[in-house]
């Protein structure tokens, strides 16, 4: 089981990642080049965070995961999982569905941007 304090330390450890608030002041979004990668509510933690995932391992992974990992909550359900922090999944593929959910934010940047944040490197 991950808690909500060292997930928030994983996702700020990657690079570029930005946290905002801009739904309300208990839903951190992580972004990278400005689009959001993962996001998740403090004061429901346990209800998930939505990641991006690539369509085919989304099916696959809800499939596999029944419990622990749903369509995205009030998101595009082909792109995007709701992942259960505090149930069965185990953490190390918690942080795996979170990096992935960044590199495939990262690939999709313009590639302006991509050589931007290189060059901060």
């Amino acid at each position: 089981m991950m808690d909500i304090e060292r997930y928030r330390e994983y996702c700020l450890a990657l690079p570029h990642v930005t946290e905002e608030l801009p739904f309300n002041d208990v839903t951190p979004v992580y972004k990278v080049g400005g689009k959001i990668f993962a996001f998740y509510g403090t004061d429901d933690f346990a209800a998930g965070i939505n990641l991006k995932c690539d369509p085919d391992r989304a099916v696959e992974l809800r499939d596999r995961w029944p419990d622990d990992i749903l369509p995205g909550y009030h998101m595009n359900k082909k792109h995007w999982n709701t992942v259960r922090p505090l149930g069965n999944l185990p953490e190390s593929l918690l942080l795996e569905l979170t990096r992935h959910s960044y590199d495939l934010v990262c690939r999709s940047l313009p590639r302006q941007v991509r050589t931007e944040l290189e060059k901060r490197k």
